[in-house]
């Protein structure tokens, strides 16, 4: 996806632990002779390191994905995406092109869940996430649902090239979404937040990895994975699906915001 949910999936803010008692200064007071100054054992010298820092970035515990922007407390990540609901035909599907695709970058590993993006992974503080969603919902609360078809396959890397995706990319409904854009942009542009791509590929992103791995998929590869997709049973009404609602995730937060 473009400038400005990948499309202007992340977390909630661990709470970080309260500050610990200062070494020296327990010593102090604990010092039977003014003037005098017992020594600390190690063990508490390095009690509380590190308690001022913010929560550690171990990129092994989420799949080896990297943060886009620096954690700070108080900042949430917000993503505003119409979400794709899937139907068992959908999955079998899904279950089709999984191996064939995982035969050419076999660490590729299926999404949990599937949406399309409105806009970019943006960071807001938390006092002005009910704020962001009402206007969002002023915004949308005018916007018919409508159907949309994605089932083009296509392969997609987020800005800094450091994954991988393979996605259905939308091939009727791309007005609508465009509309729904140019509202969402709107609401970004009041927060001073990063409005969406110029030229989204409006998708929905069935698998993904780390890095960049766009030569071992593109080619043949992406050749046999659209044969699968168009030799599909009845995959023109599988791949067909009713946009009904906006929602907005703000670090652990969801906010549904039905159309009419």
């Amino acid at each position: 996806m473009a400038r400005p949910l990948h499309a202007r999936a992340p977390a909630p803010r661990a709470t970080e632990p309260e500050e610990g008692p200062r070494a020296a200064g327990w010593a102090r007071a604990q010092s039977p002779l003014p003037n005098q100054r017992l020594p600390v054992p190690d063990s508490v010298l390095h009690m509380f390191l590190g308690t001022e820092e913010g929560p550690e970035d171990d990129s092994a515990k989420h799949g080896g994905r990297v943060r886009t922007f620096p954690h700070e407390r108080g900042n949430w990540a917000t993503h505003v995406f119409v979400p794709y609901e899937t139907r068992e035909e959908f999955l079998d599907l899904l279950d089709t092109l999984l191996p064939l695709a995982q035969t050419h970058v076999p660490r590729l590993v299926r999404m949990e869940a599937f949406h399309l993006s409105l806009s970019q992974s943006v960071v807001l503080r938390h006092h002005w996430i009910l704020p962001f969603v009402r206007a969002l919902k002023d915004r949308v609360a005018s916007f018919q649902r409508f159907f949309f078809t994605a089932n083009r396959v296509k392969i997609y890397t987020n800005q800094e090239k450091t994954r991988t995706f393979v996605g259905l990319e939308v091939t009727s409904g791309h007005t609508q979404f465009l509309d729904l854009v140019s509202e969402v942009d709107r609401v970004m542009e009041e927060f001073d937040l990063t409005t969406f791509y110029q030229d989204p590929s409006f998708h929905v992103s069935l698998a993904w990895c780390v890095g960049d791995v766009r030569p071992q998929l593109e080619g043949q590869c992406l050749r046999e994975l659209q044969k699968i997709v168009d030799e599909f049973e009845d995959s023109e009404m599988v791949l067909r699906v009713h946009a009904e609602q906006v929602r907005c995730k703000s670090g652990h937060k969801f906010f549904s915001m039905p159309l009419k």
